[in-house]
């Protein structure tokens, strides 16, 4: 079995206004299918949520696991 590619950063929250996860951008139902998803359309998904975390009310005030690694790289998240 091959692993699922998941835009999942462990930050789970749901912006209330916009319904999106501050951590990934997936809606509830999105993360609730993604397993079942074809890999085309979780592809479709991932392109859709750097414009939808653009939209969320809020930033997580805690770090990330993938900020927390750029830094470590010496890179900006």
């Amino acid at each position: 079995m091959s692993a699922i590619e998941s835009p999942c950063i462990l930050v789970c929250a749901m912006d209330m206004k916009t319904g999106y996860c501050f951590g990934c951008g997936r809606t509830r139902d999105e993360i609730e299918a993604w397993i079942d998803m074809t890999p085309e359309r979780r592809r479709e998904v991932m392109a859709e949520l750097p414009a939808r975390l653009e939209t969320v009310e809020r930033r997580p005030r805690r770090e990330t696991r993938r900020g927390r690694m750029a830094r470590e790289r010496g890179t900006l998240a």
